[in-house]
C-alpha cells in the first residue's frame, strides 16, 4: 500500500518561470535567450547548472544566491508561483489520510520559505541542504526514508524528472509518479524509461488520489 506521499519542489509544487527570469536578468541576459539556452542544456541530458556556465564561465551558483541576498534580491518563490493543483490536492491526500512530506534539492533559505507555505499541510519538509545530500544521490532518499515512518516501499515520491527523482525514488524502493510539466518532463516524457519506470504517470497532480486509491484497493 501507499501510505505516504512526498513531492518534489521545483517544477512539482512550484512553477519556476519567474525565479529562472530572475537568473537571466542576474546575468545580464535577455530571458528568451536564457530559457533557451536552458532547453538546450537539458535536452542533451547535462546539468542544468551548466546553463550559467554558458554565459559566464565558472559561475558558482551557491556564491551567487548569496551574493543575490546580500543586495536584496534573494531566491523567492511563493503562493504565487504554486501550480494551480497543488492545494487541492495536498487537502484531498490529506482528508484521505495519507501522511504527506515535501523533499527536494533545496537551500537552507528555501526550506524556510516552504515552511512559511506548507508547514500545516504537510508532515515533513526535507531538503538537500538540511541532509547533505542531493538528488540523484541514493543517500538523499535514504535519508528521505529514515524520515517517513513507514516502509520504503509504501512510499510514493512525485517528481517531475527520470533522471533525479523517479529513477533514484526507484532505486530506493519507492513507488514513483512523473507529473508531466516544467522543461524535463516535457522533454522526458515520451522516452522509454518515462513510459515504463514511475507508478504512476500523470498530467495534474489532482489525479493522484483516484490513483492512489486504485492502487490500494485494486478490486475497488
Amino acid at each position: 500500500m501507499i501510505r505516504a506521499v512526498v513531492f518534489d519542489v521545483g517544477e512539482c509544487l512550484v512553477d519556476e518561470t519567474r525565479e529562472y527570469g530572475t537568473w537571466a536578468d542576474w546575468l545580464a541576459v535577455p530571458r528568451h535567450t536564457f530559457h533557451a539556452m536552458f532547453g538546450a542544456v537539458i535536452a542533451q541530458g547535462r546539468d542544468y547548472r551548466e546553463v550559467f556556465q554558458e554565459f559566464r564561465p565558472g559561475f558558482d551558483l551557491y556564491e551567487e544566491r548569496e551574493k543575490r541576498a546580500a543586495v536584496g534580491q534573494p531566491e523567492s518563490f511563493g503562493e504565487e508561483d504554486l501550480y494551480p493543483d497543488v492545494r487541492p490536492a495536498l487537502a484531498k491526500l490529506g482528508a484521505d489520510g495519507l501522511w504527506l512530506g515535501i523533499a527536494g534539492n533545496q537551500t537552507v533559505r528555501a526550506g524556510r520559505i516552504l515552511r512559511e507555505l506548507f508547514s500545516h499541510d504537510v508532515d515533513l519538509i526535507g531538503t538537500s541542504d538540511d541532509w547533505g545530500a542531493s538528488k540523484p544521490d541514493l543517500e538523499f532518499f535514504k535519508s528521505l526514508a529514515r524520515a517517513v515512518p513507514f516502509d520504503a516501499d509504501e512510499i510514493l515520491y512525485v517528481g517531475d524528472r527520470c533522471d533525479n527523482d523517479v529513477r533514484p525514488a526507484r532505486q530506493a524502493d519507492m513507488q514513483t509518479a512523473l507529473v508531466h510539466r516544467g522543461p524535463w518532463a516535457t522533454i522526458q516524457w515520451n522516452t522509454e524509461e518515462a513510459r515504463e519506470l514511475p507508478t504512476f504517470r500523470v498530467e495534474s497532480l489532482q489525479e493522484l488520489p483516484g490513483l492512489i486509491a486504485q492502487f490500494n484497493d485494486p478490486g475497488h
